[in-house]
């Protein structure tokens, strides 16, 4: 079966969360990417992923309609293209998550969410509840439409592939939203979804001000990105943008160090499948340590500094 897979990029960079969508593709059949932008950041991601290991073909829309991959711009380009396609796939985070939905509904077909395994060409398996089950379901629609869950899969070798790419025909602007801006906010560190380890602080640490004087000096120490609990998010402990879980990012990191995380069901969703988790909390009957591999019960305002101090 033919694939086409929705590649998200940052300057020319292609991300890591489509590298992990191009190795599900793969399990399904041939894969062709689709690069949608604008100007010379599209060629440079149309490129990149040309050299992507399994990618046969690369097609590139390259439109200022497509600048910011406003779904309905981008739903407009996919459905036509699947004429030529049996599956739709897209990365499960925002914009794969705003984008699909939409062409499924064009197309008349349901959509498959957040797969982690990929069975056959029509079964795959997703989490529910929080992740604390999966479920293993099967399309019988002609026209596959999935979403996928980047910790679910290995990254595509970014070297070793050869692909043709060739323009496609766009549409356009569908004229149905314009983009206003966007707030971002720059980091030194690595980003939240891709980093090898993570430091995450939750509500425990008492403050926004004890957050950045406890969490970032270890972070730092360890070249690790900086997460955080939705209670201390909620707080205003730390910007939206560090919030691991259910209704934040999914991670699954080398390393994950929680630090006054009580380990709600909403938070252990975005981190549980982390090589090695590491707990930090005073009460040891919390629910992190029930997945975490190393556990240390006492005051993380003591144990933090002298963990910091000692690096």
């Amino acid at each position: 079966m033919s694939v086409l897979v929705l590649v998200e990029q940052l300057d020319g960079r292609v991300k890591d969360a489509t590298l992990a969508t191009l190795t599900a593709a793969a399990k399904l059949g041939d894969v062709v990417a689709l690069v949608a932008g604008s100007g010379d950041a599209a060629v440079q991601a149309a490129d990149a992923v040309s050299k992507v290991a399994g990618v046969s073909k690369v097609l590139l829309a390259n439109d200022p309609a497509y600048a910011n991959l406003l779904a309905e711009n981008v739903a407009a380009l996919v459905v036509p293209l699947m004429a030529d396609h049996d599956a739709f796939l897209a990365n499960a985070t925002s914009i794969g998550k705003n984008v699909a939905p939409r062409v499924a509904a064009l197309l008349d077909v349901m959509q498959v969410s957040d797969i982690v395994a990929v069975e056959s060409a029509d079964t795959f398996v997703r989490p529910i509840y929080a992740g604390n089950a999966v479920a293993t379901v099967q399309s019988s629609d002609a026209k596959k439409v999935i979403t996928v869950r980047a910790t679910g899969f290995e990254k595509a070798a970014t070297e070793g592939g050869s692909a043709s790419v060739e323009p496609v025909t766009a549409p356009g602007d569908q004229g149905k939203s314009r983009f206003v801006g966007a707030e971002t906010q720059e980091s030194a560190r690595p980003e939240l979804t891709s980093a090898a380890v993570i430091v995450s602080g939750g509500r425990a640490l008492g403050s926004e001000e004890q957050f950045h004087a406890l969490i970032e000096p270890l972070a730092d120490k360890l070249g690790a990105a900086i997460g955080a609990s939705r209670a201390a998010v909620d707080a205003g402990f730390a910007p939206n943008d560090y919030q691991v879980g259910q209704t934040g990012k999914i991670v699954a990191p080398d390393v994950y160090v929680a630090v006054g995380i009580s380990g709600a069901i909403q938070h252990l969703a975005g981190m549980k499948d982390s090589k090695t988790i590491i707990a930090i909390n005073k009460d040891e009957d919390a629910p992190i340590f029930q997945v975490a591999d190393v556990g240390l019960v006492g005051d993380l305002f003591q144990i933090l500094p002298e963990l910091t101090e000692k690096l």
